[in-house]
């Protein structure tokens, strides 16, 4: 069955034209654009690129912040039979955006005016870029049209092409490209993974196989737009289901437009979120924060309601079962005293957040259900489109610490190192087959081949499936801690444990390569520390070494005795520690545009740190290096 994007939009405009699509900030308050609107806006934009020379297969990136306008620039160009290629803003000039542009050789690039200065410095460098479509305005340069114009050339030019240019996105085929999507390229080149038209809509149908989405919802992207993750749940799912898609207010720099997003949501009243742990945990901190300022009663009731939330949520599989439902009562006041006000803070409509990125701690997941808006966890990855299993509000279809059952139809299995089939409950390699796996890596054919052999994709993570057909990824084959006895073990659900429940570690990564022990790296709260050292009345030199002991408690918790214990073997618990200042940040390459940890730069960059925590005198919390790091934190 034929089913491209542009099938997708159009039979959502034949049924929802004067519905709301888009929803942006103007003047002041959110405007809506209906789906009509949306698709004549669209069509003048790609019949302007069509006027430009852009043809059926040319690359045309994207590189701005979410907007109205790189919505409606994604579909103009996707009429025009482009393939698409989304940049991340967080990219520098100087080699990742110029690899990524040389590599997908893009000819046309449209760029919101806060991106456009970094186009401008690597002009001369992109020869074969002939057209630079700026969004939003700002005096232009030569070679710099204007969005506005671009649309008043394609109205121009449907006058006189209208027919042969509606035809170019009623004949795109389903194997047709429609984004090259570029990898963190953390080890090596980043990697363009290329996702076909048939790709995108048929992640749509799977994902739907397993949440519903009714028109009257709304969302509000606080995502990058270039992700997959954002296409198929922020914006495609919408268009199927007739929904509306509002994004965040551009500020004029990230932290602006990071502090516009509580307003936002209060603003739009969003139906669900997405989010990635890295802002789930902001989301958790926030509300603790204000929950904090409003007094020691507060914080005690909010703390109690928790906890009764909590024994009577269980696993999320079935709450209330059983004995608990003798707490049903309790729920329900604390939810009507305390839970109810924390959701007016996201608008008062949010149902729940779709969570996807890195590993999401079981206790975060605890948290949001317990307040009334559970997070529902996914799995997947940009090879897949991205969506391979998700939780979901479906009766028996959540279980906390799971990431879901996997979507249908795609077939899932699990490997073993030799490619045999493991049972349900064995640990092995995920591995995918459906019309959501990639194309191709663009312009890698040994890359592709060593991913995708005899149609399965090959996943690189570690994971299990049990008899009810829940999905439990432990992490990345990579990422796997070696013993000295060769015996292995995921960190990552630990990682995000240990961050998840402490306040005093901001980040941690745990390493262990064939050594005797495990060590960790830890970059701690410095603000946190300081107020808890404040209260001991020590010497300077007696805090650097109380904070230090205070760190090495946070991982305490998880040995015997302590109030997490059990949680993780104790064998694989940090024994050492490598206290450092320099936190982990796209910046420095030590995360990804994702904002995942990139564990071999972490280890790279501390390297030396590492191999002294394996000295007697580094094992000891209180090394000389590790207090000096705590001075330059707290006394800098």
């Amino acid at each position: 069955m034929k089913k491209t994007i542009i099938d997708l939009f159009e039979e959502a405009v034949a049924k929802h034209a004067d519905r709301t699509f888009l929803l942006e900030k103007r003047h002041g308050h959110f405007q809506s654009t209906s789906y009509a609107e949306t698709r004549q806006q669209a069509l003048e934009a790609g019949a302007g690129l069509a006027g430009l020379g852009i043809r059926a297969g040319d690359r045309v990136a994207i590189l701005g912040e979410g907007s109205n306008r790189w919505i409606i620039a994604e579909l103009g160009l996707l009429y025009a039979g482009a393939v698409s290629v989304p940049l991340s803003i967080k990219l520098e000039e100087d080699n990742d955006l110029l690899f990524r542009m040389h590599h997908a050789d893009v000819r046309t690039i449209f760029v919101s005016k806060y991106q456009l200065p970094k186009i401008r410095r690597l002009r001369e460098q992109l020869p074969e870029l002939r057209h630079i479509i700026v969004m939003g305005h700002t005096p232009l340069e030569g070679g710099e049209l204007a969005f506005e114009t671009l649309k008043r050339v394609g109205r121009e030019y449907l006058s006189e092409h209208r027919e042969a240019f509606l035809s170019v996105g009623r004949n795109l085929r389903n194997e047709d490209f429609a984004t090259i999507t570029y990898t963190s390229g953390t080890t090596a080149d980043p990697k363009g993974v290329v996702l076909t038209h048939r790709n995108y809509t048929a992640n749509v149908e799977q994902a739907l196989s397993r949440i519903s989405i009714p028109p009257t919802f709304r969302t509000l992207i606080i995502l990058p737009l270039d992700h997959c993750f954002a296409h198929v749940v922020g914006f495609y799912i919408m268009i199927a289901c007739g929904a509306s898609v509002a994004t965040v207010e551009t500020g004029r720099t990230p932290m602006e437009t990071l502090k516009n997003i509580p307003l936002n949501i209060r603003e739009t009243q969003p139906h669900f979120l997405m989010t990635v742990p890295a802002l789930a945990k902001n989301f958790r901190r926030n509300i603790e924060t204000s929950i904090r300022a409003k007094g020691a009663v507060a914080e005690r009731m909010f703390r109690a309601g928790l906890r009764t939330a909590y024994a009577y949520n269980g696993d999320g599989y079935r709450p209330g079962r059983g004995w608990r439902m003798l707490l049903r009562p309790v729920v329900g006041l604390f939810d009507l005293m305390v839970f109810r006000q924390v959701r007016k803070a996201f608008g008062g409509r949010m149902q729940f957040f779709i969570g996807g990125g890195a590993l999401l701690d079981a206790e975060l997941q605890r948290f949001f259900y317990a307040i009334g808006i559970p997070m529902y966890q996914g799995y997947g990855l940009s090879e897949a489109t991205p969506i391979i299993s998700t939780n979901s509000p479906r009766r028996r279809m959540h279980r906390i610490g799971s990431s879901g059952t996997p979507v249908t139809p795609m077939d899932l299995r699990i490997l073993d190192e030799n490619g045999r089939e493991l049972p349900n409950g064995t640990k092995g390699e995920i591995v995918i087959r459906g019309e959501n796996v990639m194309a191709c890596y663009w312009k890698n054919p040994e890359a592709t081949r060593e991913t995708v052999r005899d149609g399965w994709l090959h996943t690189g993570d570690l994971g299990y499936l049990t008899d009810d057909g829940f999905l439990y990824v432990l992490g990345r084959f990579k990422s796997l801690l070696i013993a000295s006895d060769g015996e292995k073990y995921s960190p990552e659900g630990m990682e995000e444990a240990i961050v998840g429940n402490s306040d005093l570690i901001d980040q941690v990564v745990v390493h262990n390569n064939q050594n005797p022990y495990t060590v960790a790296i830890i970059v701690p709260n410095a603000a946190a520390l300081r107020q808890r050292i404040a209260r001991e009345g020590l010497s300077p030199q007696e805090q650097l070494c109380a904070a230090a002991r205070l760190l090495g408690a946070e991982i305490d918790k998880y040995r015997r005795g302590g109030p997490y214990a059990g949680a993780f073997p104790e064998r694989w618990l940090p024994v050492g520690m490598a206290i450092v200042e320099e936190p982990f940040t796209e910046h420095n390459g030590m995360m990804n545009s994702t904002l995942k940890v990139v564990r071999g730069k972490v280890e790279e960059h501390f390297r030396e740190r590492i191999d002294y925590v394996y000295t007697p005198e580094g094992r000891e919390l209180c090394n000389p290096r590790n207090l000096e790091s705590l001075r330059r934190l707290i006394f800098s």
